[in-house]
């Protein structure tokens, strides 16, 4: 014990030590006591020692890939980002080039690597990794495909050089692939196009090829960016090639394409350090990173920094902390980074996306790209059902704002706004999918809230006439299911522009709709088609306001009671409509507790007891059967509610039996 207390002592000398002075501690501690060092130590530790931590992650890198990373040129450095349609492949195609770049990757789609990424298969955040070949660094984006998520593709054209236009060999250009690769061409990227899925039995790569030039041309793609090279691959398969005919081995083609096609990052190591802000990440150890292409100069590890915004005024003076890159899945620590790389930066509180950080007393704007505005806006308020704060541990609006504005600092798509009044938070975003993401993950982490039924973002026009956003809808179905996909279309103030046979007894229809006209369709269209329909939807432009819209034209069931769920008064109900309650599950008086087959509202008890007796019965008990309640997610909720209810979300008990959210009149 005594022993046990010296060394506690010795401890907090050792803290009390370098709060008054850390250049004396880190000069006079002898060696014998460095192993009494606590692990948050290192984040005092100077640049010789913050490279000495960093050395177990890099001895495990190859000696001649550290040489490679360690080099400085930027004409060795290419810069790429993957853009495509939503499931053309493009974080397959990723993990394949991780593959041949000598990167280990454990599973596939290893770059998804959020829960909510992998419970829907899609990419819902831009992120950056890098390989080695042929002595060159490549660096390499992988993008989101759903419109939704477009932010997320707009602000890392700023960090590349290049992309690779992946379509897939069946479905070929879509919607989305004409929107991302838009914004490739406005920044003047170079592009070649990755022609994915070429081994599927219904692939059709010459009549891709075909329609992706065709796709250029209505672009008005300048002349020097139409000379792209085709590369026919399969990510899955783990090869490409220039021509059908050839050989299939490997990713090769592709990488040589990158280094040879390319261009490196035009910046000027010799000028003072510039960086525009891409991206915000975290660390576990770290806390806020920075993330963006250096522009000019060199970074190191303690420089002192300076961070201004769009407007050229200085919000934050700060040292680098820390300055880490990323290979392959790994990320690990650099003792500097030069021009036309792609990095991150710790040490930074008050910097966020769109900030251009300056060589210390420097004030230099980068412009940012410009972010297409918001189409679709949520209301946000404190949870006031009768069983609010039984799960949520977040409760206040004061924790509701502060977590939504710490999302917007990093989000340049999500836009914020509080009322003072009541203190409900206006969201605003790009769709649905993009609120609903949002949603599920402050609900995950603790939340609990409720929120309105979205609405479009109007915008005035001329002779104070209201505009409202409209979308090209494309909607792929049997020919069988042509004509209610249009009357359904039409009632939402949609118009009919082209139509097309695609074989296979299916058509394409076109649509100019409303954004309004969007919510909620894609379950109409599903339960039309018997899952067979695909529609997608890029923004057009805004046009002069069509008047209401029908929404939700059946009534709700609504409960009358509070208490629990009982299979005998819901056996009694499920004949009435499709319920979205289960037995055993709580309810409140005003609760929607399942949706009515006719227009008009009716109010139940699904709590009701079936009455004892002193009859005896013949047999065995009654066996109840009750339908399977149909599973929604948040954004189907949200889309699916009338203007008279509102959404309320609560945690899940644990993340492998989700509760549902609940919807109650007000």
């Amino acid at each position: 014990n005594a022993e046990y207390m010296g060394k506690v002592n010795l401890m907090l000398g050792l803290l009390r030590t370098l709060k008054r002075a850390p250049n004396v501690f880190r000069r006079t501690i002898p060696k014998s006591a460095s192993l009494l060092r606590p692990r948050f130590f290192r984040g005092f530790a100077s640049g010789s020692e913050a490279s000495s931590l960093g050395s177990s992650a890099n001895e495990a890198l190859d000696s001649s890939v550290l040489n490679i990373l360690a080099n400085e040129k930027p004409e060795m450095i290419r810069n790429i980002a993957i853009i495509a349609h939503v499931d053309h492949g493009k974080t397959t195609l990723v993990d394949t080039l991780l593959r041949q770049g000598g990167c280990s990757v454990s599973n596939e789609r290893a770059m998804d690597s959020n829960q909510l990424e992998q419970e829907k298969g899609i990419t819902i955040l831009a992120k950056c990794t890098g390989i080695t070949y042929k002595g060159y660094k490549i660096n390499i984006v992988d993008t989101p495909g759903h419109q939704d998520f477009g932010g997320e593709v707009e602000r890392i054209m700023s960090m590349v050089d290049g992309v690779a236009l992946v379509v897939c060999a069946t479905e070929g250009p879509m919607t989305q692939t004409k929107f991302v690769l838009q914004k490739a061409l406005n920044q003047n990227r170079k592009p070649f196009v990755i022609i994915n899925k070429v081994d599927r039995p219904s692939a059709r790569p010459k009549e891709v090829e075909n329609e992706v030039f065709d796709l250029f041309c209505t672009l008005e793609t300048k002349d020097e960016l139409l000379e792209y090279p085709v590369f026919f691959a399969s990510a899955k398969g783990g090869w490409a090639v220039r021509d059908m005919k050839d050989e299939r081995k490997d990713m090769a083609p592709i990488l040589d394409a990158i280094i040879n096609y390319i261009p490196s990052p035009k910046v000027d190591p010799t000028q003072p350090f510039k960086m525009l802000v891409s991206q915000i990440d975290s660390h576990p150890f770290f806390g806020k990173l920075l993330v963006g292409r250096v522009e000019s100069g060199v970074v190191r590890l303690g420089d002192k920094v300076t961070s201004v915004d769009q407007t050229g005024k200085a919000l934050e003076a700060a040292k680098v902390f820390k300055v880490l890159r990323r290979y392959g899945m790994r990320q690990f620590e650099i003792p500097r980074a030069a021009a036309g790389d792609i990095i991150s930066l710790a040490g930074f509180v008050a910097s966020t996306v769109t900030h251009t950080l300056n060589e210390s007393g420097r004030t230099d704007v980068i412009a940012s790209i410009p972010i297409d505005p918001p189409m679709i806006s949520i209301r946000m308020m404190v949870n006031n059902s009768p069983i609010a704060g039984k799960e949520g541990n977040k409760l206040t609006a004061s924790n509701l704002r502060d977590r939504l504005l710490r999302e917007s600092d990093s989000d340049v798509a999500l836009r914020v706004k509080v009322d003072a009044k009541d203190g409900g938070i206006e969201i605003q975003g790009r769709g649905d999918l993009h609120l609903g993401i949002l949603l599920e993950t402050m609900r995950r982490e603790g939340y609990e809230f409720a929120v309105t039924p979205p609405s479009v973002v109007m915008k005035p026009g001329p002779n104070k006439a209201l505009l409202e956003p409209f979308e090209e809808l494309s909607v792929e179905a049997s020919v069988e299911h042509m004509t209610p996909i249009m009357d359904k279309v039409s009632n939402r103030r949609g118009v009919l522009i082209t139509t097309q046979e695609i074989g296979s007894g299916r058509a394409k229809l076109i649509f100019h709709i409303p954004t309004r006209g969007l919510i909620g369709f894609r379950s109409e269209l599903l339960h039309e088609t018997r899952g067979t329909g695909l529609m997608q939807s890029k923004f057009l432009e805004y046009q002069e306001y069509k008047g209401p819209l029908k929404k939700n034209t059946r009534g709700a069931m609504i409960s009358t009671a509070h208490g629990v769920c009982t299979p005998h008064a819901l056996k009694e109900i499920e004949s009435k409509g499709p319920l979205f309650v289960r037995p055993g599950q709580k309810v409140y008086e005003g609760m929607v507790i399942g949706e009515h087959l006719k227009e008009d509202d009716i109010e139940l008890n699904p709590t009701r007891e079936k009455k004892l007796s002193n009859v005896r019965t013949v047999g065995h008990e009654e066996n109840i059967r009750l339908v399977p309640v149909k599973p929604f997610n948040i954004e189907e909720v949200i889309s699916y509610v009338r203007d008279d209810e509102l959404v309320e979300v609560t945690p899940p008990v644990s993340y492998t039996h989700l509760t549902l959210p609940t919807i109650y009149s007000v």
